[in-house]
């Protein structure tokens, strides 16, 4: 009795099963939500979002010098007049306003 070679069903669904899976993981990998890409853009909103953080830093500082400037303990006369000045709209009398 001769037998005739079966194809090789259960090794084929095998290796496309695996195929398969590898495509799906590699690509998990890449585009997901914890995948290469999706990385990329959190490290790129974090630099942008600490840029920020310096702007928003540096004009903290800024109010603060101007506040501490205004304060009872430390009044300078030249800011208490330009503050006064641009709330009431006034100029002065050697000023020249070009609009």
């Amino acid at each position: 009795m001769t037998r005739t070679p079966r194809p090789a069903f259960g090794t084929f669904v095998f290796f496309t099963l695996a195929l398969g899976l590898a495509t799906y993981f590699t690509f998990a990998a890449v585009q997901g939500d914890f995948g290469l890409f999706r990385r990329a853009e959190i490290v790129a909103e974090a630099d942008a979002l600490q840029k920020q953080l310096t702007h928003v830093q540096q004009e903290v500082v800024r109010m603060e010098n101007l506040t501490q400037r205004l304060s009872d303990n430390f009044l300078d006369l030249d800011l208490l007049d330009e503050q006064a000045r641009s709330v009431l709209g006034m100029i002065r009398a050697d000023e020249i306003v070009i609009r």
